[in-house]
């Protein structure tokens, strides 16, 4: 206020593009025994509410930084007014902040990391014997994020939990492992599994065998797609679920025929 009175400019008090000088937020604000635009009187504001400082907070709405971008949102979306909310209350708008929009926001901000699947042999592969796909257990664990609202009692934790890895060998020369090419995560805690020496032609938990070599077709390639699992929980018992984060790479593949001596 103090600023607004020195530079003689204007605030927002909403996302409607509505905008107050430094009088027009003290009629609003300071007055007392009048009736604000949403039926406030305007003595549960009286003085700005200095006396309860460190007691509460202002609230109004902000722009949809997603706004524009194919989501649906709508960046002048909440028309209501900044108001005071006490320190352990809600806010009363349904545009407010809650713990699902926080969870949201949450979800935004998990980082995963990259899918990168590890292969053997490591190099070319051999027509008609198993390429082993797996994961490195270490690096996929569940990933969590919290956001919440200090002085609000607002917070969300966003979980995100990988479930399984899907195989598209990238030909229809190839067999997959799993028959369905759905890698699912093993109970110690790992998608498919590195090779031993000496399981040979074993079908791997988790893997490929190519049926044609790439020598007149180029390399192959090995599509992984990785499914991680969201889910939130909040303040006031509140939680549910939001879409699963799906994640892809690629990897060229280069299968060569067996080569046999005969005499």
């Amino acid at each position: 206020m103090k600023q607004l009175k020195k530079t003689g400019g204007f605030a927002s008090v909403n996302t409607d593009n509505i905008r107050w000088d430094a009088g027009m937020f003290e009629e609003y604000y300071k007055k007392k025994g009048e009736t604000g635009l949403h039926g406030e009187e305007f003595s549960k504001y009286g003085d700005y509410n200095i006396s309860q400082q460190g007691e509460g907070m202002w609230y109004r709405g902000v722009m949809n930084p997603n706004a524009g971008k194919g989501d649906g949102g709508d960046e002048h979306g909440c028309g209501n007014l900044i108001h005071w909310v006490p320190n352990g209350s809600k806010p009363r708008y349904p545009e407010s902040i809650s713990p699902k929009i926080l969870a949201g926001y949450a979800y935004s901000e998990v980082k995963v990391p990259d899918t990168t699947v590890a292969l053997n042999p490591n190099g070319k592969q051999t027509v008609n014997l198993p390429t082993w796909v797996w994961l490195d257990k270490v690096k996929f664990k569940p990933v969590k994020v919290t956001a919440s609202l200090p002085g609000a009692g607002l917070w969300a934790t966003t979980t995100a939990k990988p479930v399984g890895l899907h195989l598209d060998p990238g030909t229809k020369d190839a067999d997959v492992s799993p028959a369905s090419g759905e890698c699912t995560i093993g109970e110690d805690g790992r998608i498919g599994s590195p090779y031993v020496k000496g399981s040979g032609r074993k079908s791997p938990p988790c893997g490929v065998t190519y049926r044609r070599s790439t020598a007149n077709t180029g390399a192959y390639q090995l599509k992984a797609t990785l499914t991680w699992q969201i889910s939130w929980k909040g303040s006031g018992g509140t939680g549910g679920t939001l879409p699963d984060g799906i994640f892809d790479s690629a990897v060229e593949v280069d299968v060569q025929e067996a080569q046999a001596v005969n005499r």
